[in-house]
């Protein structure tokens, strides 16, 4: 009878575990979000209204803090095979609450960037929840439970952006303090609630050498599966870069959509993609397996984009996000396919490695995209071709296709042995 029970409670410890780590992303999005409506229209503040600065300007707050996550993610993942999982994500929560705090109060632009790069450094403990996901998961059900933290991401950026504006009617500040607020009251829920993922036994001294972004791509060359997916990964995510960089100076350029119509179109997309991460990746990795899903997601992805780009008025682009959310499929089960090639004590070193290429390609993913569309829509245009952008990005996704398919072909014979 104990026997028994002892599975079954082990299993109810582990869904306690991921519930929470669901909730902390949440939380930390949703702090996150809060502030993406209102920190443009406080540096505008700080520049007296001269918008062209400001517009400047705000690409170099987004810019630093995507190097701050390309710096720090390798370094606080290897920190979580060392110290654990749980302090490493309750202080990354305190010092966002912290950092929130400092740019509610932050009386100048050049303040407004030390905060924002502080953000940058806390903000880096995803990687960190992710391995702590994988600790608690079995091999099968991880490209789920990836997708369901995907889902929490999204639902964040959902609720986030929303709150922010609302708030921002009141005071241009609050929504700083309320951010404050969600990131302290989640250091506090966790520290009570939170367990230990990863046991003292399963632990790794730190290897500087490895604990940076250069050292931590060691660990994505030390299998050749790893490598092309680690590839797959960067290809993946600058194809993605193509939506949050361009998607309000399209829709404005080709249909001249306004910021209403914007808002409830991301909102839709949010809502399609959390749906199908958090809903439909764990069943279609059980029923296709891994390889599958991730070449359907792919495929959907590179459709999706294709239509944006052919889409010659707005009903004809909406047309292409249900395909957009399928793409949702891709990303967990690369990640899930990763985390099997590596052993329980890399976990953390992995997640940082994944998180440092998110950085980096969120940094140079802008310079290579706005050029794309400079030079086909406008005036100076060579040719007239606006969709051109998101071609690029379908072309991204065909490629991301043969790369996976070749890396997990060793894989797919394997199993039919």
């Amino acid at each position: 009878m104990t026997t028994t029970g002892q599975p079954h409670s082990h299993s109810t410890r582990r869904q306690a575990a991921f519930i929470f780590v669901f909730i902390t992303v949440v939380l930390d999005m949703i702090a996150l979000g809060v502030t993406v409506p209102v920190l443009p229209k406080l540096i505008l503040d700080f520049n007296s209204g001269n918008v062209p600065e400001a517009v400047q300007v705000n690409a170099y707050f987004a810019a630093l803090w995507a190097f701050m996550q390309f710096i720090f993610a390798p370094l606080l993942g290897a920190l979580s095979d060392r110290v654990g999982r749980r302090p490493i994500i309750l202080l990354s929560n305190l010092g966002l609450g912290v950092d929130y705090i400092f740019m509610a109060l932050a009386p100048s632009l050049s303040w407004l960037l030390v905060g924002r790069m502080i953000s940058g450094i806390t903000s880096s403990s995803y990687p960190t929840a992710s391995a702590y996901v994988a600790d608690v998961t079995p091999h099968d059900q991880r490209a789920g439970k990836f997708g369901m933290l995907g889902a929490a991401f999204g639902i964040g950026f959902i609720i986030g952006p929303a709150v922010g504006g609302l708030l921002s009617v009141i005071d241009l500040r609050l929504p700083f303090w309320v951010a404050a607020g969600f990131s302290l009251a989640n250091t506090i829920y966790g520290f009570f609630v939170l367990p230990e993922s990863l046991p003292r036994e399963r632990r790794a001294r730190v290897d500087w050498r490895k604990a940076n972004p250069i050292g931590s791509l060691i660990l994505l060359r030390s299998h050749p599966e790893l490598t092309s997916l680690a590839i797959a990964t960067i290809l993946m995510a600058l194809a993605h870069e193509t939506l949050p960089n361009m998607f309000v100076l399209y829709s404005q350029y080709r249909y001249e959509w306004g910021p209403g119509i914007v808002g409830v179109t991301l909102a839709l997309v949010g809502i399609c993609s959390g749906a199908v991460q958090g809903g439909l990746v764990g069943l279609f990795v059980k029923r296709f397996g891994e390889r599958s899903t991730m070449t359907l997601g792919l495929l959907a992805g590179a459709v999706g984009f294709a239509v944006f780009g052919g889409a010659n008025i707005g009903e004809l682009f909406l047309m292409g996000i249900p395909f957009i959310a399928l793409m949702g499929l891709a990303g967990p089960s690369i990640q899930s396919l990763m985390s099997r090639r590596v052993q329980a004590t890399e976990q953390g070193q992995l997640q940082g490695a994944l998180g440092s290429i998110r950085g980096i390609v969120g940094v140079i993913g802008p310079l290579l995209i706005a050029p794309v569309f400079k030079l086909t829509a406008g005036t100076n245009a060579i040719v007239e071709m606006p969709g051109a952008v998101y071609f690029f990005a379908a072309l991204l996704l065909v490629v991301t296709l043969g790369v996976t398919r070749r890396a997990t072909q060793a894989q797919e014979v394997l199993a039919a042995d």
